[in-house]
C-alpha cells in the first residue's frame, strides 16, 4: 500500500488539472546516488495492467511490482518549509540515506 496525505493528494490533483490530462502519478525507484536507490515520480497518461493502483483523496497512485517491494507502506506528504517545498517520503523499508538525502537504502 502507498499512502498520500491530503496535502500531497491536493498538490498532485492541482498539477493534473493544470496539465489537462493524466490518470494519476507513478511512484517508483531507480538505482541512483551513493546509497543505491532514488524515488521517481511521473505522470501517468497510459496505465499499465501490471501496476498496483492505490487511491487517496481522489488521486490514483500507480506502482510497478518491482518498486512495490521497496515502497510498500510508503507515505508521501507535500510540505512547505519557508521558501522550500516538495514531497517528503516516509518509507518504513528505508534503512538509511546518503548525506545529501537524494538516495536511500533498504
Amino acid at each position: 500500500m502507498i499512502y498520500l496525505t491530503e496535502s500531497a493528494a491536493n498538490h498532485v490533483a492541482n498539477f493534473l488539472k493544470n496539465r489537462g490530462k493524466g490518470e494519476g502519478i507513478r511512484v517508483g525507484v531507480k538505482t541512483s546516488g551513493c546509497s543505491g536507490l532514488a524515488y521517481v515520480l511521473e505522470f501517468v497518461d497510459d496505465t499499465n495492467p501490471h501496476d498496483q493502483v492505490f487511491e487517496h483523496f481522489g488521486v490514483k497512485v500507480f506502482v510497478d511490482p518491482k518498486s512495490l517491494v521497496y515502497l510498500n507502506g510508503l507515505e508521501m506528504d507535500y510540505v512547505k518549509n519557508g521558501l522550500n517545498e516538495g514531497f517528503e517520503f516516509n518509507n518504513p523499508n528505508q534503512k538509511g540515506e546518503c548525506g545529501c538525502g537524494e538516495s536511500f537504502t533498504v
